[in-house]
């Protein structure tokens, strides 16, 4: 039986009186997929950035293994274990791809006192067998700020897996790649919270992927979840169709309806 990672409580956000989460709760374990989906607005990114400290909580509880999260920094929540992307990709854009991961790895070992005097060396090694599993290996010595937008999320998820994560947040993470390279990325989301016992949790408005890839969806609606269950119990939920279609004789939903 798959360990419980993350575990949400009645959470809640309002800005000037204005609920953007409302009375959200919901679980995420160890080797799951699952993605949150909403029209822009339903609060999708304030649920993760409180989550990951970026925000403070009105209310609710957050715990990770069992321990309580809200309050806490957002580097100690990252070394507790969560990784994060982001909706617009975050990089060293001053250095080579290989050396932003490698920075990333000795971040993670605790030693990113400086770059100077061949810390990085050793670690060049482990970087570029994580940029051959991510396909960016060709990439190697460019210099972050000349990438690509597709190649730039695939390097910030590449950071993000620096830190072996035990949970992963990732907003929107195919943004901006081609319809090929948006499923090759998610297949290997997929293969590496089934190998490694990855919980993740992402947002995306490609309904494609969302449907193609997740384990479970939740559907949230002016903050609050309207639903959650499988994919094949999502396109024919009665809640889903109102929100998303708007009316009373509501078809089985298509993969695309709810981006619309």
């Amino acid at each position: 039986m798959s360990a419980m990672v993350l575990s949400v409580s009645a959470l809640a956000k309002s800005f000037d009186g204005v609920d953007a989460v409302r009375d959200v709760s919901f679980t995420v374990a160890t080797g799951e997929v699952v993605a949150m989906i909403g029209r822009n607005g339903a609060g999708k990114t304030t649920c993760f950035n409180v989550i990951h400290g970026e925000l403070a909580a009105d209310r609710g509880d957050v715990r990770f293994d069992g321990h309580p999260l809200l309050g806490l920094a957002t580097h100690l929540i990252a070394h507790r274990g969560i990784g994060r992307t982001f909706q617009v990709p975050a990089t060293f854009a001053s250095m080579t791809v290989r050396e932003s991961i490698a920075l990333a790895l000795a971040a993670h070992d605790d030693r990113d006192r400086s770059v100077a005097g061949g810390m990085l060396q050793p670690r060049s090694a482990r970087a570029d067998a994580l940029l051959v599993h991510l396909r960016i290996d060709d990439l190697a010595d460019a210099h972050c700020a000349a990438l690509a937008y597709g190649d730039a999320k695939r390097l910030e998820l590449a950071l993000a897996l620096a830190g072996a994560p035990r949970l992963l947040l990732m907003d929107e993470p195919t943004a901006g790649m081609t319809a090929r390279s948006r499923r090759d990325l998610m297949q290997f989301v997929r293969d590496t919270a089934r190998r490694d016992a990855l919980a993740v949790l992402f947002t995306e408005h490609d309904m494609d992927i969302v449907f193609g890839f997740a384990d479970r969806i939740i559907v949230l609606d002016r903050g609050s979840i309207i639903a959650t269950g499988t994919p094949a119990e999502i396109r024919t939920n009665a809640a889903v169709q109102a929100a998303y279609l708007g009316v009373d004789e509501r078809p089985p939903l298509g993969i695309h309806d709810i981006a619309r």
